[in-house]
């Protein structure tokens, strides 16, 4: 009877042990579910569309109907063999990745457009390297087939002008379906996808088709919002396209001195904002800007590149958004655009993603709290009354 006692007794310290050791892989577990799968979720559950004003005589069922939901992001930079760590590779892919699937769970968009520098090295890829960088890129953004995924060539990509070339050029055409001026026509909406890259205006092979390719398609959009003219003949032939003045989009702005009018918590820093841009480096020059702007006369223009935020007017009424990076490691503060679109109008609002920061702290208040319950439960750490205690013993004893 004794030895069975003694045995109970000796017991209870390793199932206290266990107990507690229990506890802290339950802590540990709830901290890494919540920062790696839960905050995103907490986070873009707070974003809604915008609505779309619509005609008093529409049913709110076919003004449902008649909006397209798009997610527009940009800059992505998946980085390639040459200067992406393992780490780094590992951290900001699973945050774009986790941000994109939730952000697809829970909104639902019927189109998905990323605005160029969709990989980080696209410009120096060996065929091994890109193929590796396709597949990792196909993981993080898988889609169902209700939502439709366009993408937009960058600098990064296939180089900026001087290291353009057709094989590069090709090689992303081929992955992504992307062909510059190509029109994508969703519910009655025009969308214009410009290679911006190739808006140099110096007369390379490569621009001249580009810039073919845009004019001819301007001259089709233009007719199709013209009332027919039996007499003129300039428009007989052109193929007829829905009237809706077109949406830009492009990985490069259109022309602009600097940030210095940008406002908002995603902006450019403050020390950045007044620095000049340079043309057909940091935005399209003033030139190919113009020609786009004649062209095409676009409701909304839409861009990245710059990794912060921006929205100017040109020519005094034409908006232009530039979308930030959509990456923790080019800005704390990563963020989509949600955009409502109709035929006539357009709704914008922007969906913050979780700061990196934020999440930083979470981890280290957790550590420190997990480092101060395994010092007490050892009795590592002096509990505060023990040392008021021997203070006020030695202050009697002095």
């Amino acid at each position: 009877m004794l030895a069975s006692g003694s045995t109970t007794v000796k017991s209870l310290p390793l199932k206290r042990r266990l107990c507690f050791l229990l506890k802290l892989v339950c802590f540990v577990s709830s901290v890494l579910i919540f920062c790696e799968f839960l905050i995103y979720y907490v986070v873009i559950f707070q974003c809604q569309w915008p609505e779309v004003k619509g005609g008093a005589h529409v049913s709110e069922k076919e003004t449902s109907a008649s909006v397209l939901k798009a997610i527009i992001l940009a800059d992505t930079h998946l980085l390639g063999e040459i200067k992406g760590h393992w780490l780094d590779k590992l951290r900001r892919e699973w945050q774009m990745e986790r941000s994109f699937q939730t952000a697809l769970w829970l909104l639902q968009p019927d189109i998905v457009f990323i605005l160029g520098d969709v990989f980080d090295e696209g410009k120096w890829s060996s065929p091994q390297a890109w193929a590796d960088d396709v597949r990792r890129f196909r993981k993080m953004f898988k889609h169902p087939v209700s939502t439709e995924l366009v993408i937009v060539v960058g600098n990064h990509d296939i180089g900026f002008h001087y290291e353009m070339t057709a094989y590069k050029v090709n090689r992303f055409e081929k992955l992504f379906n992307f062909t510059s001026g190509k029109l994508i026509t969703r519910k009655g909406i025009n969308f214009v996808i410009v290679n911006s890259v190739a808006m140099e205006g110096d007369g390379c092979a490569l621009c001249r088709s580009s810039e073919a390719k845009l004019a001819a398609l301007s001259h089709r959009l233009n007719c199709s919002r013209q009332k027919p003219d039996p007499a003129s003949r300039r428009c007989r032939d052109a193929e007829k396209l829905p009237a809706s003045e077109p949406i830009l989009l492009q990985h490069y702005p259109l022309y602009r001195k600097s940030d210095a009018e940008c406002s908002g918590e995603d902006s450019a820093p403050p020390e950045e904002k007044n620095i000049p841009f340079k043309e057909k480096y940091d935005v399209l020059s003033q030139e190919a800007s113009q020609k786009l702007l004649w062209w095409f006369h676009p409701r909304l223009i839409l861009s990245g590149h710059t990794h912060s935020a921006c929205q100017v007017l040109h020519a005094g009424k034409i908006p232009e958004i530039s979308i930030p990076s959509f990456s923790w490691r080019n800005r704390n503060n990563p963020s989509f655009i949600m955009g409502s679109v109709t035929p006539t109008d357009f709704s914008l609002q922007k969906c913050f993603l979780p700061c990196e920061s934020r999440v930083f702290t979470v981890y280290c208040a957790a550590g420190a709290l997990l480092a101060i319950l395994t010092l007490a439960r050892f009795q590592l750490l002096t509990p505060p009354l023990n040392v008021a205690q021997r203070l006020i013993s030695k202050h009697k004893a002095v």
